[in-house]
């Protein structure tokens, strides 16, 4: 893929819209690996407790690309265990108090997040947090981004029985919004991103900031290395109005 192909609304077909021309109203967006630095983070929280219960053998390496998942998804896929089971849950509370407490505080938000989110504001698009982080990191994650009073609403995996890839966080952020899939746009850093909104039916921008090359993410409608040149390229984008 050439970096102008990576730059440019891309469809399907090449030459025809995904969907017919609309009113965006809202832009979802994904938090880690989107406006903060924090997949590593995620991934390292895991590995420390997992290997403090017996599974010194997985690395955050090896966790790494399975960030974007919820715990739903993601523990029982390194490990078996269910998140819904007791051990599941110990070890899911766990996960989260060793990321806020070891890894967040080094957690930065990437370039003009902030003004991104402004942007977004001033042409009276909805801001809307679509992330399969739980509920209760969301206050501090919103703080890394520096968003936390530019959100206009929020729905995390508490909001949804089945996480990212799922479709369930997305169908949930457009009830809370009242926007049919076509007002919509999402933003994120996985192929989980990708695949919730496109079962959701909703466009898909990528951003590469979380890791991901564009092979991984050629689903996408469109690919920018990261939010700053999504704002700088806002008008040959599907934010455009």
């Amino acid at each position: 893929m050439t970096a102008q192909q990576s730059r440019r609304s891309r469809t399907p077909g090449g030459d025809e819209p995904l969907f017919p021309p609309g009113v965006l109203r809202a832009v979802l967006i994904d938090i880690d690996g989107t406006l903060i630095d924090s997949n590593e983070g995620h991934a390292r929280a895991w590995a420390d407790v997992l290997r403090n219960h017996g599974w010194a053998d997985i690395t955050w390496q090896q966790i790494l690309p399975l960030v974007g998942m919820g715990g739903d998804k993601l523990l029982p896929e390194i490990t078996g265990v269910a998140i819904e089971s007791p051990r599941g849950k110990a070890l899911a509370k766990e996960r989260t108090d060793r990321f806020l407490v070891y890894y967040a505080p080094s957690i930065r938000a990437f370039p003009r997040v902030v003004e991104f989110f402004e942007t977004l504001r001033d042409r009276g698009l909805m801001r809307v947090i679509a992330t399969s982080a739980g509920a209760e990191e969301l206050d501090e994650l919103l703080g890394l981004a520096g968003v936390a009073d530019l959100v206009s609403r929020e729905t995390t995996s508490d909001d949804a029985e089945s996480s990212k890839p799922d479709p369930d966080i997305i169908h949930a952020a457009l009830a809370k919004s009242g926007v049919h899939p076509r007002e919509a746009v999402m933003v994120g850093d996985t192929p989980y991103d990708i695949a919730a909104a496109k079962r959701a039916g909703v466009q898909v921008i990528a951003v590469r900031s979380g890791g991901w090359d564009d092979p991984a993410l050629v689903a996408a409608d469109a690919i920018y290395a990261d939010v700053a040149e999504l704002l700088d390229r806002i008008e040959e984008s599907p934010l455009k109005r």
